[in-house]
């Protein structure tokens, strides 16, 4: 078992106490002056910041490059955006260009970077082919752009020829649930055009993903999965201050296993690079909040948001914008943000 710090994050004054105190992943709200150090053999202990190297206290501490020009010193907005008559939330609200482009035009005023996505990843959810998804996607992109919106744009596909095609019409960046699992040459293509990725975890395909997911420890196993994927990303030259990480909340995972690395998202900043979370309206929110409908679980998401906030994440995907921007701007008012 590798060995592995979790700053423990808090809000408010910054400590002056006896070790220290650091900015969480150069958060300007939230803190840490103890750290969670896993040892090989699993055993926890309590270190200051002074117990870390100068290597591990950037990892935990320092800020993350910017990301297509925006700062990640504060928990940045990805506004989700599926052009899909089938996913889990959104399914067909977007599947008319001219819908896209006002929900686009609209998203521009409310969130920071818009994912557009033309092939469902719910649990269930069978494979599109190369050509539908990119004529799903290619012609929203290109119409956004010609629209006059100059908001960052994520491609979320898992296939190289897809990014292309999305890269080619106006797109800034790729998210890969994948992570490049499914279609290798996706590598090789982020790393010609120099573009930033999401390297997300999941446990099978959405296919079979949520049949009885099982782990004997559900955070070493996805820390050590986004590692080796770094690890890869790197190797097919990849620049490492163009990836961010992705727990993969739902993506086969039980409800415990979620609320596990909920519990633990602090964790993931020792691999030093930014962290996305996406959790909006899905399922295990409408089980614990009682939600049996996923359009009806914005409260529950925004809860959920506030802790990854908390917890230092850099970049929320959710559905609702508006919302979700304005309970930051709230939480960064209550913690000291400027």
């Amino acid at each position: 078992m590798t060995i592995r710090y979790r700053p423990v994050p808090r809000l408010g004054q910054r400590s002056t106490g006896h070790g220290g105190s650091l900015p969480l992943a150069g958060s300007r709200s939230a803190w840490f002056n103890t750290i969670e150090r896993r040892g090989e053999d699993g055993g926890v202990k309590v270190i200051s910041p002074g117990g870390l190297n100068a290597e591990g206290r950037a990892r935990l501490s320092a800020e993350r490059p910017a990301l297509c020009g925006l700062s990640l010193d504060r928990p940045r907005v990805m506004g989700i955006l599926n052009v899909t008559p089938d996913s889990f939330s959104d399914g067909g609200d977007h599947a008319e260009l001219s819908k896209a482009v006002a929900g686009a035009i609209r998203m521009a005023d409310e969130a920071d970077i818009i994912d557009i996505g033309g092939e469902s990843t719910r649990p269930g959810a069978e494979d599109v082919s190369v050509t539908e998804e990119i004529n799903r996607t290619a012609p929203v992109i290109r119409a956004i752009r010609e629209a006059g919106v100059t908001t960052p744009i994520s491609i979320d596909t898992r296939k190289a020829a897809v990014a292309e095609v999305a890269l080619d019409a106006g797109a800034d960046m790729v998210n890969d649930v994948a992570a490049f699992g499914y279609d290798p040459e996706l590598a090789a293509l982020c790393a010609e055009r120099g573009v930033p990725v999401c390297l997300m975890h999941a446990k099978g395909t959405p296919a079979d993903m949520q049949k009885a997911p099982a782990y004997d420890d559900v955070l070493a196993e996805v820390l050590g999965f986004l590692e080796e994927r770094i690890d890869y990303a790197l190797g097919q030259g990849i620049a490492r201050d163009r990836i961010i990480t992705d727990p993969g909340i739902g993506f086969g995972k039980t409800g415990a296993h979620n609320m596990t690395l909920l519990r633990n998202l602090a964790a993931f900043h020792d691999l030093g690079l930014p962290l996305l979370l996406g959790v909006s309206r899905k399922r295990f929110i409408g089980e614990i909040g009682g939600a049996p409908e996923a359009k009806d679980r914005m409260a529950g998401s925004l809860a959920v948001a506030l802790h990854g906030a908390a917890e230092g994440v850099h970049i929320l995907r959710v559905h609702d914008t508006f919302e979700t921007t304005q309970a930051l701007r709230l939480f960064a008012a209550l913690h000291g943000d400027p």
